[in-house]
């Protein structure tokens, strides 16, 4: 195979995968107006419904504007050369492989946050505030960019110069020293991550003795579940949107509540929610999706290690010196068809695991109360009640609504 022929490839790629996400929006879009199933038909007024409608056609054609920019961006620095042109204004720095590789994406994860600054205000500012959702202000949402950036830095940036130094001192090997120090860093950020990432951008506080907090120690005490972290999140700092996460593991585990979601919820529902999220910890579902990440990370890593030393992908780039940085580029062009197999994967083992927590939330609490509390989240969020099942089967990690509620009624 020539490089010419690689380039041409790595095009098609980028075209294909765009044209199926571009056609399975437009499939789902068909849906917004769809008659709502009669298990349904308490979720909306109707005036509501004809809201969640306008705010669905509103988000649809932004992205297909946004994914269109993204696409001719892409197709552009490909065309012009770009990562070659890139590639050597970052060796007039150094000639070190850590440091070239580590401007090279530097200036590449900036130029796409200056590109994606304005879509981004747009999507916040004028999308969700014209819905009534965005409580962020203009502070903190540059606050948020800087501190996202910085944290990439640091840590993304730490690991990759790691991953290069195992590359230029291990050769073909690399994969394995790489594979060890992902599954390191995943374990210390599935342990530790609430604890030190989430206050950098929120407030946590421990949930305060009262009913919500009596209800939910009576009803861990019930299903034998050891649990002193109960913590409350300023989500309404960002947004009116609702939710609730378990994090941790061991001693670190704790329940995250969005105030949102407190405000929107009576306490039975809240408990309701909590049980679900028990429930994913009861059944193991953080640990399986950890196993499942890790191995996948390394059949990926392995997989990179094959193709990383190949000078026709450097040269499909227009780049004449083959290195890390640039392997890496074209790899994971070529990898996008196996990433969205595995992630047509995982949304399936997700929504599996969904079904059980539901279910565990059923049996050991109460069906009706979640129910509610599903109907309610989504009312408040203005979800989509019918989705085409092209577009859930792709990209959803969740069951529908509907669906939830057939599973918890049988």
């Amino acid at each position: 195979m020539s490089a010419s022929t690689l380039f041409y490839i790595l095009l098609i790629i980028i075209i294909i995968v765009h044209f199926i996400d571009s056609i399975l929006d437009v499939f789902n879009a068909k849906h917004f107006s769809k008659k709502i199933p009669h298990e349904l038909a308490d979720v909306y007024p109707k005036d509501e419904y004809q809201k969640s409608i306008a705010y669905k056609k509103v988000n649809f054609k932004f992205k297909l504007i946004t994914s269109s920019i993204s696409l001719f961006t892409m197709l552009a620095f490909l065309a012009f050369d770009g990562f070659a042109l890139l590639d050597n204004f970052v060796r007039t720095f150094s000639n070190n492989d850590i440091l070239v590789g580590l401007l090279f994406f530097g200036f590449i994860i900036i130029g796409g946050e200056i590109i994606s600054l304005p879509s981004s205000y747009y999507q916040i500012f004028v999308i969700e505030e014209q819905f009534g959702f965005n409580k962020m202000s203009l502070k903190t949402f540059f606050v948020d960019k800087l501190k996202n950036l910085l944290m990439l830095m640091l840590l993304g940036g730490s690991i990759l110069a790691a991953i290069i130094w195992f590359y230029n001192f291990t050769g073909p090997s690399f994969w394995l020293y790489a594979w060890g120090l992902v599954i390191i860093f995943s374990l210390l950020m599935n342990m530790f991550y609430a604890r030190f990432i989430v206050p950098l951008f929120n407030k946590q506080t421990p949930l305060e003795e009262g009913e919500l907090r009596t209800h939910i120690q009576v009803y861990a005490e019930k299903v034998g579940f050891k649990l002193n972290n109960i913590f409350v999140i300023d989500g309404s700092k960002r947004s009116t949107k609702a939710n609730a996460y378990f994090s941790g593991l061991g001693s670190e585990k704790r329940i995250t509540l969005y105030d949102t979601l407190i405000k929107d919820l009576e306490v039975d529902e809240i408990v309701a929610v909590l049980a679900h999220e028990v429930g994913h910890y009861k059944k193991r579902h953080i640990i399986y999706n950890l196993i499942l990440s890790i191995l996948l990370t390394g059949f990926t890593l392995w997989l990179l290690s094959i193709f990383i030393n190949s000078p026709l992908l450097a040269e499909a780039l227009g780049v004449s010196q083959p290195s890390f940085h640039i392997g890496l580029i074209a790899f994971g062009i070529l990898y996008t068809p196996i990433t969205e197999i595995t992630g047509l994967f995982m949304n399936m083992v997700s929504r599996t695991f969904e079904y059980q927590a539901d279910n565990y939330a059923k049996n050991t609490f109460n069906a009706p109360a979640l129910i509610r509390s599903l109907k309610k989240l989504s009312k408040n969020s203005l979800s989509n009640l019918t989705p085409h099942p092209a577009y859930v089967f792709m990209h959803y990690s969740h069951p529908t609504l509907l669906q939830r509620i057939k599973n918890l009624e049988q």
